[in-house]
């Protein structure tokens, strides 16, 4: 079995190196008809004129990612915390197959669902008629797709806190949800935040649900309801029919992307390790 497990480990780091590797082979030669600054700060995308440059995509990448995240990550704790400690047991099994069955669902039907519902009730409130395809709307779907991870990781790490610490913060008289906050998320935290980073992960590399609620506008956002264009669905919206440099443009856009996730995934995962740290030093204290 170990040598199962070896293989296992080496099957998955050769795929991922074959994957950045082909996507360097396919985007490195696009620097030589650009530059990397003017491609990552240029405000205009046109391929028939050669123009690439991907900053406003950029900064719809990150805006809906930290909206989504923030949003994914308030209902996603509030969620995890009712469903462990203050929902009866029952009840909260109920509530974890309706979340199991959300985790389930393709992104194309949240994409069809928030371009049926969401869409129409921002183009009605918001903006005026075609105003429904927006940054919020992108935001909105993408926090509900994010929730399963955020809540599911965050259950179990609060599960997994030893029964004393309860005993001890309840026996010190502090009430249920000082424990709560004050306790049993901070012994948590290193699980909690590694549902984060599968969310933001998750977040940033959505496409269809995306480009089917976001109006695929390759300009900067000035306000919530403006029609955006991601990454994500800059890639796949023009790979179809992209040839040449405007081939080699999509490669070196799927290139930021890959950077952008691996530095988000590393900045998290220091950030984990040395909470776990400082809490290893304070048990030890």
């Amino acid at each position: 079995m170990k040598y199962i497990f070896w293989l296992c480990a080496a099957i998955t780091i050769i795929v991922i190196t074959f994957m950045g590797a082909y996507i360097i082979v396919g985007g490195l030669p696009f620097f030589s008809h650009t530059n990397i600054v003017s491609f990552l700060l240029g405000k205009k995308w046109n391929p028939s004129g050669e123009i690439f440059g991907i900053y406003p995509m950029l900064i719809t990448s990150i805006y809906a990612t930290v909206g989504a995240t923030s949003i994914g990550v308030v209902v996603g704790m509030s969620t995890a915390i009712v469903l462990v400690e203050i929902l009866p047991l029952k009840a909260a099994k109920v509530f974890s197959a309706a979340i199991d069955l959300l985790a389930g669902i393709p992104s194309v039907i949240y994409g069809f669902w928030g371009l049926m519902v969401i869409v129409p009730i921002i183009d009605k409130f918001w903006g005026g008629k075609g105003a429904g395809s927006s940054l919020l709307a992108a935001i909105i779907i993408l926090s509900i797709m994010i929730l399963p991870t955020i809540i599911r990781m965050s259950e179990v790490s609060l599960k997994a806190v030893p029964k004393e610490y309860k005993e001890g913060a309840l026996g010190l008289g502090a009430s249920k949800f000082q424990y709560i906050f004050k306790v049993q998320i901070g012994a948590a935290k290193s699980g909690i935040m590694a549902g984060i980073v599968l969310g933001i992960g998750r977040a940033l590399g959505e496409t269809m649900a995306v480009i089917l609620v976001s109006g695929n506008a390759p300009i900067i956002p000035k306000s919530l309801v403006d029609p955006v264009r991601t990454l994500t669905a800059n890639i796949a919206l023009e790979m179809g029919y992209a040839s040449g440099v405007a081939r080699q443009a999509l490669f070196a856009t799927g290139m930021v992307l890959f950077a952008l996730i691996m530095l988000i995934n590393f900045l998290l995962t220091q950030f984990i390790k040395n909470a776990e740290r400082r809490n290893g030093n304070a048990r030890k204290a």
